[in-house]
């Protein structure tokens, strides 16, 4: 059976980046992989972008995603920490370009209201669905890692291939 579409969605963060691979075969979604990237809290903020570039990189060669997925940035009353979040986004969204993947991005609002009906669900309401939808009786790792499987999904969703 050969699949339709594989896709990478991503939950950025500079702690914690939160990652899901997800095949799309006729109407079936598969999870193949999540986890989290965790760049050293202690290392400076070049060494920390240049962890998540290499890390995503080296999922974009092990799993050959067709498609890139990333959550655009949210509104933050704080300049500094939206920075570094666009400079961490950048560094990503570089591995992905590097690698001529088709890059989406996804508001916070459009990935809930993709994958619950509610652009203003709770993080444990869209982990909820991500396990419904995907039939899975849990999702390891943090709460970024569920986010990283909804921006996926929504992907699916937005070129409808799901």
């Amino acid at each position: 059976m050969r699949l339709l579409l594989r896709v990478l969605g991503i939950d950025p963060g500079i702690r914690t980046t939160g990652f899901g691979i997800i095949d799309s075969n006729i109407n079936r979604l598969s999870l193949i992989a999540c986890g989290t990237i965790n760049p050293k809290v202690s290392d400076n903020l070049p060494s920390r972008l240049n962890h998540l570039f290499e890390e995503v990189e080296l999922i974009i060669n092990k799993f050959s995603p067709d498609i890139f997925s990333i959550e655009d940035m949210f509104y933050s009353k704080n300049v500094k920490t939206a920075m570094i979040l666009g400079q961490a986004r950048g560094a990503m969204i570089i591995a992905a370009a590097q690698a001529n993947i088709n890059i989406f991005e996804y508001a916070p609002r459009k990935v809930k209201m993709s994958v619950c009906g509610n652009g203003g669900a709770s993080k444990e309401q869209v982990k909820y669905m991500v396990m419904k939808i995907l039939n899975l009786k849990e999702i390891p790792g943090t709460i970024d890692v569920s986010d990283a499987i909804a921006v996926g999904i929504c992907c699916l969703n937005q070129v409808g291939l799901k």
